[in-house]
């Protein structure tokens, strides 16, 4: 959540800031905090002048006991004090709780260098590798995927339901060569512990990272426990350390883990059905990064790079997008997405999204660290990555290096883990 004293401080340009989200709901929103924090500070200031008129009446009634007057009057209205400081004391429980709850729906502040504008000021900062020229009309995953014996889309779904993907033969032995193959570069090359997180994680984890209260309806949910299933390994992983105090020498810390995803994607309903664009369950190795607040734009750059390497070394053309301020994810303070070109559909897809949540997350989830052993804690800041996606990253890999044949050569960094050097199709 954002710094409560930013709005006591200085609230006018914590709504300019945040304006620039271009989110009409946030006015109600900081309307509220206004209103709210208007009545703190009126309870307290009460409080504090009934506190002042205590003490001078306990003292008054301790000098007539003293000189044997009569203190009734005063001791009725020292009983009466103390009954509405009670009052008054449960009213800002109240108040500072319900503060708490609108700044839990209220976004994160972008940064300053976070292009203006909705999805149409994303900013193309490179763009990497030449898209390929084929002699040939080039075919659409879902085609390519079917001939080659990669997945079957239509028993997916008799099993489950449309946008759980099943991977066979092949198909799945490339999503485990994938998934190898990135650890192996983000642990070995890029200095990440590997984790292997739970699944499934409660209300408390949710909330840390910002999917809730925001994106419940987005969220696979088992009522009878109170558990949700992970969007992403974001959640679990950032929440290793929550409610920890670190100690700098631990910082700047990098986890990864490969971990099955799961998305309702409640608002998306008709949009990109065919093949592996947008799916419900996917898989993904995700980047997950603590450091201490001066270092995040330094992290933010290194984390975007290691997933850029991946692509890179996959041989996929590639375009870094700086996300302008009004389709910044939730949490997000500044967000790079790397988008791959899928040759057969003809268009940029979102393989991974970098992004630095200041002390955004960091602040829910209660991760402080140390700069010196007995100095005052500090809010970390946290940073995550998808290094990378495997659906869309598997879409640009078949679409992009087809062949006339029907076969699909893999690239290089991908043979050793995978047995061989490409798909063929099925006899």
């Amino acid at each position: 959540m954002i710094d409560i004293k930013l709005l006591r401080q200085d609230a006018t340009a914590v709504r300019a800031q945040l304006a620039r989200r271009r989110d009409p709901a946030l006015d109600a929103q900081l309307e509220r905090l206004g209103d709210l924090e208007r009545r703190r500070r009126e309870v307290l200031t009460r409080a504090e002048t009934l506190k002042a008129e205590r003490n001078a009446a306990s003292e008054e009634v301790a000098r007539r006991k003293k000189a044997k007057e009569p203190a009734d009057e005063l001791l009725e209205r020292l009983k009466r004090s103390a009954e509405e400081g009670k009052a008054l004391d449960q009213e800002v429980r109240e108040v500072e709780a319900a503060l708490d709850a609108v700044l839990f729906t209220v976004p994160n502040l972008p940064l300053p260098s976070v292009p203006e504008g909705d999805a149409s000021g994303n900013t193309v900062v490179k763009e990497v590798g030449a898209r390929p020229a084929f002699p040939f009309a080039p075919k659409a995953h879902w085609d390519l995927g079917a001939a080659l014996g990669l997945f079957d889309l239509p028993r997916g779904a008799k099993i489950t339901g449309s946008g759980f993907p099943l991977f066979t033969g092949p198909g799945a032995r490339l999503v485990r060569a994938l998934k190898n193959f990135l650890l192996d570069l983000h642990t070995l090359e890029h200095g990440y512990t590997e984790i292997v997180p739970p699944l499934l994680v409660n209300r408390a984890s949710m909330t840390a990272t910002g999917q809730l209260p925001k994106f419940e309806e987005e969220l696979y949910f088992t009522a009878a426990d109170d558990l949700f299933l992970i969007p992403t390994a974001e959640v679990p992983v950032t929440n290793i350390h929550r409610d920890e105090i670190l100690e700098a020498g631990e910082l700047p810390k990098g986890l990864c883990a490969f971990t099955p995803c799961f998305r309702r994607e409640a608002g998306a309903a008709g949009k990109d059905t065919r093949g592996l664009i947008r799916v419900h369950q996917f898989d993904k190795v995700e980047l997950v990064r603590f450091c201490r607040p001066e270092e995040s734009p330094a992290q933010h750059e290194a984390m975007t790079r290691h997933a850029e390497t991946a692509l890179e070394r996959l041989g996929i053309p590639y375009r870094r997008l700086a996300l302008a301020a009004g389709d910044l994810g939730f949490a997000s303070a500044c967000t790079y997405d790397l988008e791959v070109w899928a040759a057969g559909v003809g268009t940029w897809l979102e393989a991974s999204s970098a992004s630095t949540f200041t002390d955004f997350q960091a602040r829910r989830a209660g991760i402080r660290f140390r700069r010196e052993p007995g100095a005052k804690p500090e809010f970390v800041h946290t940073l995550n990555a998808s290094g990378v996606a495997f659906p869309r990253t598997i879409i640009a890999l078949l679409e992009n290096n087809q062949q006339a044949d029907g076969s699909v050569v893999l690239p290089p960094a991908l043979v050793p883990y995978f047995g061989s050097e490409r798909l063929v199709p099925r006899a």
